[in-house]
């Protein structure tokens, strides 16, 4: 089986090192009201920087029809924010700063700001996530601990997600190794409570904890899926270790597809509710696991090509200074609850994209427009 040589990377574009103002200035964007990472990287691309964006959010959410404007983060919340992560041991990285996994850099909803403990080194080399049922089964949580022994041995990172079952099997046997865990909800709110000790052996062994929500955020049930689109994110590729039907690490697996990762499943009894979701997974492409050997091979030639963060550049479709009012209305009234992608909402709409971006942008602000995968939107 191929093996890593040494302390393998990424290969990434050198390190950029923010400002602490740059710094408030993000934080301050991304914890305001309406902003999450996609609309942040729409702001900052059409204004120019954080600052600028934080300016002009009043104007348009109250374009966007919101009776007053959202909850804007002071530089004062944010200086308290990152003052307090200090003193527990976090350090705010930035997508292309050292700490931040340069996959995770690539998606399109990658944080803004990223909270990281522990060993900044091991959220640099290459990733392998490994989830699964939380309900698993003796022989799944035997087999997700010897992939994660034999991946870590092969010089891989195994990432997961900190909870019961196969996330804490593969966490487990990898901490000698490496192994990082990505948190659903603030560094302070661990869960499950009871995987404090696995947390803090991870720490203690040059591993790492990520997450982007603020301390004393306690985990809610959505927040769980925008934790697995930074597990899938930083790594090569996702493997998954038994999953019912419509289970959590079937949305992994689906945005691990969608961000351009490798899918890998192991295959179960028909008979076992538990490996129904895995072996979809297989009908459906999924690289089928047995052994460690089939990861490493499926991703090396992967590993051999250069992988490097674009520089961040303004949007190749503007955004309109001040859609017309026919514009707003016809956009708007081609949105619902039911998801339509932008591309279609271009089409029947006969605005410009500009337009409808700008159009879909307000609304957001507002407090009336939620985006989903695969650029698709709704109202709420």
């Amino acid at each position: 089986m191929l093996r890593l040589q040494g302390d393998a990377v990424d290969a990434i574009n050198p390190s950029v090192e923010l400002t602490e103002a740059e710094r408030i200035d993000r934080l301050r964007l991304i914890r305001s009201d309406n902003v999450g990472p996609r609309t942040f990287r729409s702001l900052v691309d059409h204004f120019g920087s954080p600052r600028a964006a934080l300016e002009r959010l009043p104007d348009l959410a109250r374009r966007g029809g919101a009776q007053r404007s959202g909850r804007i983060c002071s530089a004062d919340e944010a200086k308290a924010e990152l003052a307090a992560g200090r003193k527990f041991g976090i350090a705010w990285r930035t997508p292309g700063e050292d700490g931040y996994p340069t996959r995770l850099a690539m998606i399109d909803d990658a944080p803004p700001l990223l909270a990281v403990r522990g060993d900044a080194k091991t959220l640099m080399r290459p990733m392998i996530a490994i989830v699964g049922s939380r309900n698993a089964s003796g022989a799944g949580l035997k087999f997700a601990g010897l992939l994660a022994r034999e991946l870590g041995e092969a010089g891989f990172v195994v990432i997961s997600g900190l909870a019961r079952g196969v996330d804490q099997a593969a966490h487990r046997t990898s901490v000698e190794s490496g192994t990082v865990a990505v948190l659903a909800g603030g560094h302070d709110c661990i869960y499950p409570p009871e995987h404090g000790d696995l947390l803090a052996a991870i720490l203690d062994h040059a591993g790492a904890a990520i997450s982007e929500m603020p301390l004393g955020h306690e985990p809610r049930a959505r927040d769980f899926p925008r934790r697995n689109r930074l597990i899938s994110g930083a790594s090569l590729g996702v493997v998954v270790v038994e999953a019912a039907h419509r289970s959590g690490s079937l949305i992994t697996a689906r945005m691990a597809a969608e961000q351009g990762r490798e899918v890998f499943a192991v295959p179960g009894s028909p008979l076992d509710p538990r490996a129904a979701g895995t072996n979809d997974l297989i009908k459906q492409g999924a690289t089928l696991v047995t052994e460690a050997a089939d990861i490493v091979n499926a991703v090396a030639p992967i590993m051999e090509r250069p992988l490097m963060i674009p520089a961040s550049e303004p949007d190749s479709e503007p955004f309109e200074s001040d859609p017309k009012g026919h514009d707003r209305d016809q956009i708007t009234g081609l949105l619902g609850p039911t998801p339509i992608s932008i591309d279609d909402l271009v089409r029947m709409s006969g605005a410009s994209p500009a337009i409808v971006r700008t159009v879909l942008l307000e609304l957001e602000l507002a407090g009336k427009l939620e985006r989903h995968g695969g650029g698709l939107v709704s109202l709420i």
